[in-house]
């Protein structure tokens, strides 16, 4: 089939609702209605001479051939929006969106933001702090960091191991005098501060060899950076990060009453395709893996 005979509107109808498994969310991506939608797509699956769809009760699945061109069409629709907002764009400004970890966020990129407008003062970064996973579709970030405990890639996705995570208890040295601090089962005292879930110090807990006190009461903040807050206002003892919180023990603010740390996953940098970043997120990215590698954090 010639390029001048493809059914732009029908491939673009069948890529929403390949992608989004639902017509009915199709339709309201483009703004029409449903009926178009299956219309497009049944003229699609036509000029092909298969189906791509298979019909089920109350929801689609992709056939073979679906899969295979859903694949193609979603890359290259990709492809054509980011060089849509490059051409649109000034170019003397470039807008470079990213999905980051709020703790990763707060503790080591914004601080060190400053540096990479130095070398690139045509790129302003927009930071999406949030833990919520993202699509990589035009208008949302291009690139994320994300942590996890076991999970190492993504559906669709590539990722680059940026650095694992170890976790040890913090204080400010006020609260770290209040009492004595001989042993780990004297945390058993102060008031525990958690991110999300008591999983963390469950773990911490076990490998101090004191199972029993793995599940210690203590207020549940939304995200590490809210913890690290806490704890730098003498609110109680947090799970500090020894990367990301190494700052704040370098110049005393928080103290680490035990040697004693616990592994907890790693942070990563993700993208759909590494090799397909446009020179904004390509330099992001190298800039980033060269401040780890060179431990200037």
């Amino acid at each position: 089939m010639g390029r001048g005979r493809l059914p732009l509107t029908a491939l673009r109808s069948f890529e929403a609702a390949g992608r989004l498994l639902s017509f009915s969310r199709a339709a309201e991506e483009l703004f029409v209605s449903q009926a178009a939608i299956s219309r497009q797509v049944r003229e699609l699956e036509q000029s092909v001479g298969r189906p791509l769809f298979e019909r089920l009760h109350r929801r689609v699945e992709m056939t073979e051939a679906g899969r295979m061109l859903l694949g193609q069409l979603t890359a290259s629709f990709d492809d054509i929006e980011r060089r849509m907002a490059e051409v649109i764009g000034s170019p003397s400004e470039t807008l470079l969106r990213i999905s980051v970890e709020p703790t990763f966020a707060a503790a080591l990129l914004v601080p060190r933001l400053n540096a990479f407008r130095a070398l690139h003062p045509e790129i302003d970064v927009v930071v999406d702090a949030s833990t919520s996973l993202v699509e990589f579709r035009s208008g949302e970030a291009e690139i994320a960091i994300r942590h996890s405990v076991a999970t190492t890639s993504w559906p669709k996705t590539l990722s680059r191991h940026l650095f694992d995570v170890t976790m040890s208890p913090v204080m400010i040295p006020a609260l770290a005098a209040s009492a004595p601090l001989r042993s780990p089962a004297d945390l058993g005292r102060f008031t525990l501060l958690h991110e999300t879930s008591r999983d963390a110090w469950a773990r911490w807990f076990t490998a101090a060899g004191l199972p029993e006190l793995a599940h210690q009461r203590g207020p549940l903040f939304p995200d590490g950076a809210v913890v690290m807050q806490a704890a730098r206002l003498g609110h109680g003892v947090a799970l500090g990060d020894m990367v990301l919180d190494a700052g704040d023990l370098r110049d005393g603010t928080l103290v680490r009453p035990f040697d004693l740390d616990v592994a907890c996953g790693a942070y990563f940098l993700v993208a759909p395709d590494f090799e397909r970043l446009s020179p904004a997120a390509r330099w992001f990215a190298e800039w980033l893996l060269a401040t780890l590698d060179l431990g200037t954090l």
